[in-house]
């Protein structure tokens, strides 16, 4: 093949993974734990040629240049260096949601990079492969070459599927508290956090049990349970966010406000969670036929901009035509 296109989805981290090892090639310090969502989703085309001198990236429309162009060719030099190629690329990539959030436009990204890259090279990777070549450019991409419920173990070269989408029946009410890019990457705020807050230590000794609390309520079906890790996760992460120097501080007012909303919710006898990846915006685990409920609650609440209603997802694959 000469070309190809492939889907990939977002994936949010029910148990965070903040922080890479000392091991290097952008190893996870902590395990984590995720659920592909099926409404956030990015396709990219590949297309091999010849005449190309160098290759050409473009998202949404827009050349991308520096550091982020980087980054892609660096995949693209690794798949032409499995393959044997020389052709240059050119790759054209669309996400149907906002891009640099904090929803994991970048899971979803280089998974279906390293897909349809991986299939206009011609590579026959299996998917273990495609998430260990996705983890080397973003770690959480790793978890998007699969669907439904995924863990990427600490110091580990690829992720592995848990357990499929319909594992829970389940939605995940995404509340949008911005539409714009946030001011500070999470690669930036990770070495940031990694480097100069004196909570990372306790972070690092801690997620890892939380990790094993949620992976057993997961395969317990006790959704209350995954809930409740899921939350101390996500505040733990954030904690050792705003320790560091300068404070890391991806909340907004209306953040807060959404959680406090979730936490009138549970009061109220609705069995919804929420977490929060390196950005503005909550994600809201509730069971399904709760769903409606807690959508209408958050379109109410002041300062969210949108609500997205998931369900769980499938993982990453080339498209036809």
């Amino acid at each position: 093949m000469s070309s190809a296109t492939a889907s990939a989805r977002s994936n949010i981290a029910l148990v965070k993974y903040w922080g890479k090892s000392g091991s290097g090639d952008n190893r996870t310090a902590v395990p984590s734990l995720s659920l592909t969502l099926a409404a956030l989703t990015t396709r990219t085309r590949v297309e091999l040629d010849a005449a190309l001198v160098e290759d050409e990236v473009e998202l949404d429309g827009t050349a991308v240049t520096g550091k982020a162009r980087e980054r892609v060719v660096r995949v693209l030099d690794e798949l032409r260096t499995l393959g044997g190629k020389r052709e240059r690329a050119r790759v054209r990539s669309h996400n149907d949601f906002p891009t640099a959030s904090g929803l994991a436009s970048s899971a979803s990204g280089f998974a279906a990079l390293v897909v349809a890259g991986s299939a206009a090279y011609g590579l026959g990777l299996s998917s273990a492969e495609q998430s260990a070549l996705s983890r080397r450019a973003s770690a959480s991409a790793a978890r998007s070459i699969f669907g439904g419920w995924t863990e990427l173990l600490a110091e580990a070269e690829s992720a592995s599927e848990l357990f499929p989408a319909d594992h829970l029946d389940l939605k995940v009410v995404i509340a949008l508290t911005t539409l714009g890019p946030k001011a500070v990457g999470s690669t930036s705020g990770m070495l940031q956090t990694q480097a100069t807050s004196p909570y990372y230590p306790a972070w690092v000794s801690e997620a890892p049990a939380l990790f094993e609390r949620a992976k057993r309520a997961l395969a317990e079906r006790d959704f209350p349970s995954l809930g409740q890790a899921m939350e101390e996760s996500t505040l733990m992460m954030h904690a050792s966010m705003l320790a560091a120097r300068p404070a890391l501080v991806y909340l907004r007012a209306a953040t807060l406000d959404v959680l406090e909303r979730v936490r009138q919710l549970r009061a109220d006898g609705i069995s919804a969670y929420a977490t929060m990846d390196a950005g503005p915006h909550v994600k809201v685990f509730v069971p399904s036929r709760e769903a409606p409920s807690v959508e209408a609650a958050l379109r109410g609440t002041t300062g969210v901009e949108k609500v997205v209603v998931s369900g769980p997802g499938g993982g990453a694959r080339v498209e036809a035509g």
